[in-house]
């Protein structure tokens, strides 16, 4: 071994890593927020489409028997 290790440095440079990759997840995170926001009012509308879709067929069920 050419060097003493440093022990400080190493520790150092495992925290900014951390934290560095915290970072980026609370990005990727609130990256997703903002999409799911975004598409949120078209979301509502798409829900509202599936339950109607959905008391069709319990409709047309209770016409069969």
């Amino acid at each position: 071994m050419a060097f003493k290790p440093n022990y400080n440095q190493q520790r150092a440079e495992r925290n900014r890593a951390k934290e560095q990759k915290k970072q980026e997840k609370l990005q990727r995170r609130e990256e997703g927020v903002a999409a799911r926001r975004a598409g949120e009012t078209d979301g509502d509308q798409t829900e509202q489409d599936g339950s109607d879709t959905q008391n069709d067929a319990v409709t047309t069920d209770t016409n069969n028997a």
